[in-house]
């Protein structure tokens, strides 16, 4: 069995119009709490997906 170690992590899902971003954060013992959203590929809208 493996040990959990992380309580937040990410993934990319990208595209040649859009980026997908994943977050899963919350404490090891529950089920974590999911954030996506869909940004596209302008440098402004790269920009916010980097804040």
């Amino acid at each position: 069995m493996m040990e959990s170690i992380l309580e937040c992590c990410a993934g990319l899902d990208v595209h040649q119009v859009t980026v997908v971003a994943c977050v899963l954060s919350g404490p090891l013992d529950q089920r974590p709490r999911a954030e996506i959203r869909t940004f596209g590929t302008m440098t402004d809208e790269l920009l916010e997906l980097g804040e």
